[in-house]
C-alpha cells in the first residue's frame, strides 16, 4: 500500500504545475487511464472474440435447436464449436476482471486513515472543495446537494448517467435485432432469460457505487466506464448491432 501512495504522490507531484490543488485528482485520473491502456490489448481481443461469436450465432441457435432434448451433448457441442473456432467463452471478462485489483488499492488507499504507520496525508487531497476521501454522505452532510462538494458530486453522476443512458440504448437495440432465444426447460437456461432482462439496467448501478466509495475511488469508475464506452464505441464500430451482447466494463 505504501508503494501504491508513493506512486500516486509522485503523479501528483508531476501534474502539480497544471492542476495545483486538484493534481492528485488528475493523478487517479491519469493513472486510471495508464491502467485502461494496459488492459487496451484484451479488450481488443474480448472484441475479435465477441465478433466470432457474433459470427457462430446461426451454428449456436442450429445446435440449440438439435440438441435441445439433451443438455449435456448441448453443452459439450458449444465447447467443441468455441474451440474450433478458437473462442473463448470468457474472453470478454478479461479486461473488467484485471482492473479489480487496481480498483480496491485505489478504494483501500483512500480509506485508510494511516499508510505505513503515518498519517494517511491524501486523504486531505481535493478535488476543487470536495476531499478525495470523503465519500457523498459527507458532501451532503457539508453544503448538501449543491455546496462545493455536492457540485461536484453531480457532475460525476451527471458523466456516470450519460454513459449508462448510452450502454442501456445499445444493449436494448443489440437484444431487440437479436432475442436471445432460451428454453426455460434446460438447466441454468431461466436464469439466463432472467439476466438478458436485467442486462441493461446493469450500468446505472454505478451511480450507487460512485456515492457509496470514497471520491478517490469514484474518480477511478467514473473513468474506467467512460472509457470503456468510447473503447467500445471504436471497437464494434463495424459490428452489427445484432452482434453478441458483450460485458460491461
Amino acid at each position: 500500500m505504501s508503494v501504491f501512495a508513493s506512486l500516486v504522490a509522485q503523479l501528483a507531484d508531476l501534474l502539480q504545475p497544471f492542476f495545483h490543488a486538484s493534481a492528485t485528482a488528475a493523478a487517479i485520473i491519469l493513472f486510471t487511464a495508464l491502467v485502461r491502456l494496459a488492459v487496451h490489448p484484451l479488450s481488443r481481443a474480448a472484441a475479435r472474440g465477441q465478433k466470432a461469436k457474433a459470427r457462430l450465432s446461426p451454428q449456436i441457435a442450429e445446435l440449440r435447436k438439435k440438441h435441445a432434448k439433451n443438455p449435456d451433448r448441448m453443452q459439450k457441442a458449444l465447447l467443441e464449436l468455441h474451440a474450433e473456432e478458437k473462442v473463448s467463452p470468457l474472453s470478454g471478462c478479461l479486461p473488467s476482471l484485471l482492473q479489480l485489483p487496481a480498483f480496491f488499492l485505489m478504494y483501500h488507499l483512500f480509506s485508510s486513515a494511516r499508510i505505513g504507520g503515518e498519517p494517511n496525508g491524501l486523504l486531505s487531497h481535493t478535488l476543487f472543495a470536495a476531499p478525495l476521501g470523503d465519500r457523498w454522505s459527507d458532501a451532503l452532510a457539508h453544503g448538501g446537494v449543491f455546496g462545493g462538494a455536492g457540485l461536484v458530486y453531480l457532475v460525476l453522476f451527471a458523466i456516470v448517467a450519460a454513459v449508462a443512458t448510452y450502454n442501456y440504448r445499445r444493449t436494448k437495440r443489440q437484444m431487440a435485432a437479436a432475442p436471445l432465444a432460451v428454453d426455460q426447460q434446460l438447466p441454468g437456461m431461466g436464469a439466463m432469460s432472467a439476466m438478458t432482462k436485467v442486462m441493461p439496467l446493469l450500468s446505472f448501478f454505478t451511480l450507487l457505487t460512485v456515492a457509496w466509495v470514497p471520491l478517490a475511488a469514484a474518480l477511478y469508475i467514473v473513468t474506467s466506464t467512460t472509457w470503456t464506452a468510447v473503447e467500445r464505441a471504436f471497437l464494434y464500430r463495424d459490428m452489427p448491432v445484432a452482434g453478441a451482447l458483450a460485458t460491461a466494463a
